[in-house]
């Protein structure tokens, strides 16, 4: 069987692995090269970049134009698995594979759709969390459920290490989901829309705190872990009579830019007038 993979990030390399180990992976479709790092420097998604490696052929359109519908459909792929691609894919896309596109979204759907449902949950501190495996359709997130991973939250989880564990743990049942619902072993199962809830996308700003006015505990805790490692939770502030921005990182771990993170105790070595301020932040 013919599949395509979309995806971008370096968590959902697992979930290529599964497919090229166990498929025919024709093409990887990824966003295009970003400028990063200081040097602000061309940079390939870790998708493009492992796919190279594996010599995949790889698409980073810009948009889904006539030219990149006639290069996909080029592969006569059968299927088309997505997962953490980062662009909305147009029903003429979906359209091309035999047996349509399967979606893995990192929520109990409908609960959390849309872009940020890991960070989201994080924020309201929700105790129950999972993975969904969808038929896609035009809308967003919408199409009918084919198999569901429920799991718990822990306090300690944080969006970079639950991006990796929701789509290891879907990448190792991919396979068996595949083979199922082309051999119609699935019956897809049509989401309650009224019970949908949506998500937004993450800016720079979401992130930033103000120390006059500080959050609550909770929230702030919260904050810290559905935010690492971007935006981060920061402020700015006047530390030896120079504006400094500060991050506030898991673990009780704080950094000045431009410098390492440190510990708590350790920061307020360097800066004790700011005891007062993180001792309602940290519940110290």
């Amino acid at each position: 069987m013919n599949i395509i993979f979309f995806g971008t990030p370096k968590e959902v390399i697992p979930v290529l692995k599964s497919l090229v180990t166990h498929f025919d992976v024709v093409a990887v479709v990824t966003t295009p090269d970003q400028k990063s790092g200081r040097k602000q420097q061309l940079t390939p998604t870790p998708i493009k970049t492992w796919a190279n490696e594996h010599l995949i052929d790889v698409l980073t359109p810009h948009t889904f134009d006539a030219e990149t519908i006639e290069q996909i459909k080029k592969y006569q792929a059968d299927l088309f698995i997505v997962a953490a691609y980062g662009q909305i894919i147009p029903n003429d896309i979906l359209s091309i594979p035999s047996h349509g596109a399967i979606n893995i979204h990192p929520s109990l759907l409908p609960k959390y759709r849309g872009p940020t449902p890991i960070q989201t949950a994080l924020i309201n501190g929700d105790r129950d969390s999972g993975v969904t495996f969808i038929k896609m359709d035009e809308k967003m997130d919408h199409g009918p459920i084919l198999h569901q991973i429920p799991f718990k939250l822990e306090t300690s989880d944080t969006f970079a290490w639950l991006m990796q564990s929701k789509f290891a743990q879907a990448a190792q049942v991919l396979p068996r989901i595949v083979e199922d619902y082309v051999t119609r072993k699935i019956n897809p199962i049509p989401q309650d829309d009224s019970s949908a809830t949506y998500t937004k996308l993450l800016t720079k700003e979401d992130g930033h705190i103000d120390l006059t006015h500080p959050p609550k505990k909770e929230e702030f805790n919260h904050m810290v872990h559905a935010y690492y490692p971007w935006p981060t939770v920061w402020t700015k502030t006047i530390l030896k009579d120079r504006e400094m921005i500060i991050k506030f990182l898991p673990d009780n771990k704080i950094q000045v830019e431009g410098k390492n993170p440190v510990s708590y105790k350790d920061f307020l070595n360097g800066y004790p007038e700011m005891k007062e301020i993180l001792e309602n932040l940290f519940n110290k």
